[in-house]
């Protein structure tokens, strides 16, 4: 007996359902306790380590409040797990990230946003470097 394997379909739709989840400020126990199931399946749905039935996933569509459709790229008319998808939704897959980018979007003065991304970018670009030289991970900017 083979074991599944894990199609980039179920993965796009985990990945759709964990950026919906985490817009909501739900956990993956609240979403569990919602649809019946423990944090556990959760997680694997948003693996795309299990797969979510038809049914269950008309239910967590309710449940998130966006329609069918939104699981699938393009509402299911393209190509599952297309790179540029994958790369996009991979940035803001992330609790942080997605905070980081409601935040940024709720500046208004387009001046302090291209400030913020270059700032963004410095750090990023020096906590790399730092990496780089001895494989340790640098906060240059954080004190605790």
């Amino acid at each position: 007996m083979s074991g599944r394997r894990i199609s980039s379909t179920d993965v796009e739709v985990g990945r759709r359902m964990k950026l919906r989840r985490i817009d909501l400020g739900y956990s993956q126990e609240d979403l569990g306790e919602a649809l019946g199931v423990t944090y556990q399946q959760v997680q694997k749905y948003e693996h795309g380590i299990n797969r979510v039935s038809a049914g269950r996933l008309l239910q967590i569509a309710e449940l998130l409040k966006v329609p069918l459709q939104f699981f699938f790229a393009d509402g299911g008319r393209a190509s599952i797990g297309d790179a540029g998808d994958a790369k996009l939704f991979g940035l803001v897959d992330t609790a942080y990230s997605l905070r980081l980018l409601k935040a940024f979007s709720r500046i208004k003065d387009r001046s302090l946003q291209r400030n913020m991304v270059e700032l963004v970018e410095r750090i990023a670009d020096t906590a790399g470097a730092a990496t780089a030289q001895d494989g340790r991970t640098a906060r240059p900017f954080i004190r605790r």
